[in-house]
């Protein structure tokens, strides 16, 4: 099995040329704006690693770039805020999937997100029952957050990743998905610069 991907984030995010820097009072993002010849009239925003794109017709003058980039970053916060669980919610979903997936033999003592760990996605201290898991997973999708709440709850049982560890997984059926949209965050974070790859 390839390397464990909870282990693996990488640097913490950086900003290179990849992007514009919008600075919106106390909100710092890297935004790379993308403009369409064949894009009419809608504008569209997604996040991509540690960016958030915004796909906007290619006609739109810069003072209209600005307006739209502003909303859009204002409408993904608002979608994810709504998505972002507390840390009650994270440890009653937690008591959730010990149930479904490890018999309810895991039972963590305290669940809580984390804003000081950018070297892994998640930890758990067994001698306490306590598992953190990195802010930086908020937004992405439930069933990755999900996989790395198992990941640490299996780590209550079985302290390292051997053949006992990932058996407590098997019964999880997105660990491959979620691996692998874990190492792919990893990679693109990765990824120097550009710039022959931009396109519409």
């Amino acid at each position: 099995m390839s390397a464990d991907p909870l282990n693996s984030v990488g640097p913490p995010q950086r900003t290179h040329p990849a992007g514009r820097v919008v600075l919106d009072g106390e909100r710092h993002e890297r935004v790379e704006v993308r403009r369409s010849a064949r894009r009419r009239r809608t504008v569209s925003a997604y996040r991509e690693g540690d960016r958030t794109i915004v796909l906007i017709p290619a006609r739109m003058t810069v003072d209209e770039e600005r307006r739209w980039v502003a909303v859009m970053l204002d409408k993904l916060a608002a979608q994810e805020e709504r998505r972002v669980l507390g840390d009650d919610a994270l440890a009653h979903r937690a008591a959730e999937l010990s149930e479904r997936y490890l018999q309810g033999r895991a039972r963590p003592e305290s669940v809580r997100w984390v804003t000081n760990q950018n070297a892994r996605w998640g930890s758990c201290t067994p001698a306490l029952g306590s598992i953190r898991l990195s802010h930086r997973l908020q937004g992405m999708p439930e069933y990755v957050i999900d996989y790395v709440l198992l990941h640490e709850l299996a780590h209550l049982l079985v302290p390292g990743h051997g053949p006992g560890f990932w058996a407590l997984l098997d019964g999880y059926p997105r660990t491959e998905r979620a691996r692998g949209f874990l190492e792919g965050v990893v990679a693109a974070e990765r990824l120097p610069y550009a710039p022959w790859a931009r396109r519409d």
